[in-house]
C-alpha cells in the first residue's frame, strides 16, 4: 500500500510508518518504546503543532532519548510536521532525517539528542529561560530513557528543578529495564525525594498515560515513568 502525505494518520498507522525506515534496526527497540507515549503526548497533550513552532507561547517537546529515533519521526510525519515522503530515506546522506535528530534540519524538533544524559538539564534549563521571560502558559516536556538515569547531568538536574519549582517541567521515563545501577525505592521515588509531583505507569495504556500527563501538581514538576516490556528479555 502507498502512503501518501494528505491522508490522516491513527496510531495504528505508526508501525506502517516506522516500516518505511530501515537501516538502524538495533535501535529498533529503543524506538518502539517511545511509541506510545509519544502519541498520547501529540495526539492529546502537546499544544503545538507545525504552524506554531515559531510561537513562543507554544509548548516545547525535547526529546533526550534521540537514539533509534524512528517513532519519533514517524509521530511528526503523523501530526504534518514532515513530509511522509522523506521517512524512506531516513539515515541516508541527504537525508534530513538522521540517526540522531538534528533541530536544524528536522521541522518539529527543539533539540539536537542522542547523545544521552543532555536533554532533562535543557529543558530545566528552558523552563527558567521561560519563567525569566515571563511566559507562564507554555509547558516543557523532555522524554528520557531509564539507562540515561545512569548520567549524573540528570541527577544534578532533578535535584535543582524540585527546589527550583519548576511547575512547567514534565519529564517522561521511558522505563524498558536497561539502566545499569538500580535505585532504591524505584525511579519515581528518586525524584519524588527531591520534591517532584511523580507517577508510575503502564507505558502501553494510553488513557494511564493521558491521565498520569494531565494531573495537576501546583508548584512542583512532575514526572511519569512509562513501564514497558524489557529491552532484553
Amino acid at each position: 500500500m502507498t502512503i501518501t502525505a494528505k491522508q490522516s494518520y491513527e496510531f495504528a498507522d505508526l508501525p506502517r510508518l516506522m516500516g518505511l525506515m530501515t537501516g538502524d534496526e538495533k535501535h529498533g527497540p529503543a524506538a518502539t518504546s517511545t511509541l506510545d507515549a509519544l502519541w498520547v503526548l501529540y495526539d492529546r497533550v502537546l499544544r503545538v503543532g507545525p504552524d506554531e513552532m515559531g510561537d513562543p507561547e507554544r509548548d516545547r517537546f525535547l526529546l533526550s532519548k534521540g537514539h533509534g529515533p524512528m517513532a519519533y519521526y514517524a509521530v511528526l510525519a503523523a501530526k504534518g510536521f514532515v513530509p511522509v515522503e522523506w521517512l524512506p530515506g531516513f539515515g541516508s546522506y541527504d537525508s534530513p532525517l538522521g540517526h540522531h535528530p538534528d533541530r536544524v534540519l528536522v521541522p518539529g524538533a527543539e533539540i539536537g539528542s542522542g547523545s544521552l544524559g543532555h536533554g532533562l538539564p535543557i529543558a530545566v534549563g528552558t523552563a527558567l529561560g521561560l519563567r525569566a521571560q515571563g511566559l507562564d502558559e507554555p509547558r516543557v516536556w523532555v522524554l528520557i530513557g531509564d539507562a540515561e538515569l545512569d548520567e549524573g547531568s540528570n541527577h544534578e538536574a532533578i535535584a535543582y528543578a524540585g527546589p527550583a519549582g519548576l511547575e512547567r517541567l514534565h519529564t517522561v521515563v521511558i522505563d524498558n529495564s536497561s539502566a545499569s545501577h538500580a535505585r532504591p525505592g524505584g525511579i519515581a521515588a528518586r525524584f519524588e525525594a527531591a520534591g517532584w509531583s511523580a507517577a508510575t505507569v503502564d507505558g502501553r495504556d494510553h488513557e494511564a498515560l493521558h491521565a498520569a500527563f494531565t494531573a495537576p501538581h501546583p508548584g512542583r514538576p512532575r514526572v511519569v515513568v512509562a513501564r514497558v516490556e524489557p529491552k532484553y528479555t
